[in-house]
């Protein structure tokens, strides 16, 4: 289909990845979002094969790979540094034909609004209802603009205001029962090396470094928390060192040397996988479709998919708007489902709900062999629209 005009809810990291798609098609897009300025959820972000080659394919390859980090490695480590598996990733790169790249959300973010025009996005713009006929959809906002196009993009997160009109009831984020802490800080002696992704895992906890461009290193740690809790910035720090006291020196320089103002507090949320992905003219991507915990890594990911096999259907089909979006639905909902539940039970393991089977898991990674890690990591990539 030729000359539609999108309306997109949403300026993450989907949104503006399907509004580029859908521009090289030659469409007309309007991009809106409900924040006053746009500022990534977390600092940093692991871009796997099959995200960078949908990106790649939108010509934006160069300027990933220069934002993103060397990552040849990753290891685990216990929280008493006792080695526990240790991983080249280098097959895994030959295998899928395409590297990783950790970066940055603010670079990568910055990337895509340079790609679609900054001047594109509309802020300030919540949309509260979704009307539809049998020709056009319309997003209406909180201040009574109305917009008006062949498709609407429900891009705008897990509280999604579009999925609602798709689903006709709503789905409440899902409490993970674990706290992140997110940041970027400056690579130094005493931290990791600059090509490896450490994980340090124990106690129902985990710490990480991960490399990003501009030696650098994204990191998260993880513990699990009574939803509700609430720390001052400031002291962020201080409540780190406190749960992970005792962790190995590597930890403990982190802590000392990350910002506590500028280090992300978040409670992870999921949602149950919708029965429904598009409904008429309008359609899901990304948080408000598929919003996961981060322990798989591919939540972003998912997010660029899906720009990329919505707008291969709404520009290789002819019946109608409608029938490449159903189209789109069959050849997401079960992959993005499978990945959410996956990544489900995978932080239910990593943070203690059953501390049998987390103690289960730190043996097994001493056993599992570096060919069956990334065999599992290639079955995700490849399983994706870019093989």
């Amino acid at each position: 289909m030729y000359n539609l005009k999108a309306i997109v809810v949403g300026a993450g990291i989907g949104g503006l990845t399907t509004a580029i798609a859908l521009k090289q098609a030659g469409y007309t897009v309007e991009i809106y979002d409900k924040v006053s300025a746009l500022r990534p959820a977390g600092a940093g972000i692991s871009l796997w094969s099959n995200g960078v080659k949908v990106l790649n394919r939108l010509g934006l390859g160069e300027q990933l790979a220069a934002l993103g980090g060397t990552m040849n490695r990753m290891e685990y480590r216990s929280h008493q540094d006792e080695p526990l598996s240790h991983i080249d990733l280098m097959p895994l790169v030959h295998q899928v034909g395409q590297r990783p790249y950790p970066v940055s959300r603010t670079d990568l973010q910055d990337m895509l609004l340079n790609a679609v025009g900054r001047d594109q996005v509309q802020l300030q713009m919540r949309c509260v209802e979704v009307e539809e006929t049998a020709d056009q959809v319309t997003a209406i906002f909180e201040n009574g603009h109305r917009a008006t196009g062949d498709l609407l993009v429900g891009a705008d997160g897990i509280h999604s205001r579009v999925r609602e009109y798709v689903l006709e009831t709503s789905i409440s984020p899902r409490y993970a029962n674990y706290v992140n802490w997110n940041g970027i800080v400056d690579a130094q002696p005493g931290l990791c090396e600059a090509d490896n992704w450490v994980i340090y895992v124990g106690q129902g906890k985990r710490a990480s470094m991960m490399p990003i461009g501009g030696d650098r290193f994204y990191f998260f740690f993880g513990a699990p928390m009574p939803k509700g809790t609430h720390v001052e910035p400031a002291q962020r720090r201080d409540e780190l060192a406190e749960i992970f006291a005792g962790w190995p020196a590597p930890v403990q320089t982190l802590i000392q040397a990350l910002d506590p103002l500028n280090t992300n507090r978040l409670e992870i949320h999921d949602i149950d996988p919708p029965h429904h992905l598009a409904r008429g003219r309008t359609v899901l991507i990304g948080d408000a479709a598929h919003a996961t915990t981060p322990t798989l890594g591919q939540g972003g990911c998912q997010a660029v998919e899906d720009a990329e096999v919505l707008t291969r259907y709404l520009v290789t089909t002819n019946i109608s708007v409608s029938d490449a979006l159903q189209r789109y639905e069959q050849e997401r909902k079960d992959r993005t489902a499978a990945l959410v539940l996956k990544a489900r039970k995978r932080t239910d393991t990593i943070y203690g709900k059953d501390p049998a089977l987390t103690e289960a898991w730190y043996e097994e990674l001493k056993q599992e062999s570096p060919e069956a890690v990334t065999g599992a990591l290639a079955k995700v990539i490849l399983g994706g629209p870019m093989r």
